[in-house]
């Protein structure tokens, strides 16, 4: 699924969301507050399954040892008709017991195997709403960058493929990390996080063939002007078919300036 952008390069909003196209070509407007609220909905639903996960493994500690439910069930019943004043002896009340506490512990391990089945499928749920909210927020990111539209001469889907995974969405706000997952903090205002323009810059700067992917540096991305052929034994290679590369791949191809991205 990508952003739908218009002919300017700009993302297409539609009452304020963010318009994506799903693989099959469908437009959907993706309302990132209603996921942010689901997820919070469906992480209160999967603690309240996995707390009543734990009570239920709680008591069934109580019934250790105990087999056999429909001999319980049947000693209860023998119990239920029993005349006032007639005794049992120790081993059918022990018999009883045992019963007992089997029948409790089978409903408590079917309840306890409930709630972990639950717990699972709210957790997936919530991954792919998380994700679907990662992609809205980083992605839109990377298309309405300043940064990648005045100073970046490759696609701007080839700088999220090479710098995507750096950046991560914290208490709601898109922090970027460096190579060994440390936040980045903005040069300009000390002390606080890089903004995200600032934090794709330091990352750029810090990657060891930036001039290939920046503007007025003699690099041979697929973004430059002028018509700039490939370095002497380089190669070209068409837009579409290095979108269909892995993102590491896509890395690897533009890494040594031997590869020029044409449309």
């Amino acid at each position: 699924m990508k952003l739908k952008l218009d002919d300017a390069g700009h993302a297409v909003v539609s009452d304020g969301k963010p318009v994506y196209v799903t693989d099959d070509g469908k437009e959907i407007a993706f309302d990132a507050p209603a996921t942010v609220a689901t997820i919070s909905r469906l992480n209160g639903e999967a603690r309240g399954h996995r707390e009543a996960k734990e009570a239920a493994e709680g008591k069934l500690k109580a019934f250790e040892g105990i087999e056999d439910g429909d001999a319980a069930r049947k000693a209860l019943e023998t119990i239920r008709n029993l005349d006032q004043g007639q005794l049992v002896t120790a081993g059918k009340v022990q018999e009883i017991k045992d019963a007992a506490a089997k029948a409790a512990k089978d409903q408590v391990e079917a309840a306890a195997k409930a709630s972990g089945e639950r717990i699972k499928e709210l957790e997936a749920a919530n991954q792919q709403l998380t994700d679907g909210l990662y992609a809205e927020k980083v992605g839109g990111a990377f298309s309405r960058s300043k940064f990648i539209s005045d100073k970046v001469a490759v696609p701007g889907d080839m700088i999220q493929a090479m710098f995507g995974t750096r950046f991560k969405i914290e208490d709601g706000k898109i922090v970027g990390h460096d190579a060994a997952g440390n936040k980045l903090y903005s040069r300009a205002k000390p002390g606080e996080l890089a903004e995200f323009d600032e934090a794709l810059e330091m990352l750029v700067d810090g990657y060891g063939y930036k001039d290939n992917i920046l503007k007025g540096s003699g690099g041979n991305g697929g973004g430059s002007r002028g018509g700039v052929t490939g370095p002497a034994g380089g190669k070209t290679l068409r837009r579409d078919e290095f979108n269909k590369l892995s993102p590491a791949d896509q890395m690897k191809t533009m890494q040594g300036g031997q590869t020029q991205i044409v449309d």
